[in-house]
């Protein structure tokens, strides 16, 4: 499984990803800082990473392509320090390793990891006052 950090993702949590063995490569390292999200998103499907971030903004973009790929893990913790992203992404990894490499957008809060698999179908709005 390959690993692409956004900018919000520390250069550590690839480093702790590399020791674990996994091919992660983080935006800075490559001077794409400056990305925009359509073309973050769309490296991560061409390169077939699972995209690591902290910006809902991925979420979005990922329901809205109706694409079964990229995983996308959105980071909502309080606290985003790499030890604390760090023991998340580890438990992720040992329970969703499987659904990750099929297609999954992955919320991790403090107390819940909440994944929803590719691709993701938008529901239909109803018209008018009916219930």
């Amino acid at each position: 499984m390959k690993f692409l950090a956004n900018m919000g993702i520390s250069p550590i949590t690839v480093e702790f990803l590399r020791r674990l063995g996994y091919d992660a490569t983080h935006l800075h390292e490559e001077g794409l800082g400056q990305l925009p999200d359509t073309d973050v998103l769309e490296k991560a499907r061409r390169e077939r990473c699972v995209l690591l971030t902290n910006d809902l903004d991925f979420g979005e973009l990922l329901a809205r392509s109706r694409a079964a790929l990229p995983s996308v893990v959105i980071f909502r913790l309080a606290n985003m320090r790499p030890e604390s992203v760090n023991a998340h992404l580890a438990t992720l990894l040992s329970r969703f390793a499987a659904e990750l490499e099929q297609g999954a957008i992955v919320s991790v809060t403090e107390g819940r990891i909440r994944l929803r698999k590719l691709p993701i179908a938008l529901r239909r709005r109803r018209v008018g006052g009916a219930k």
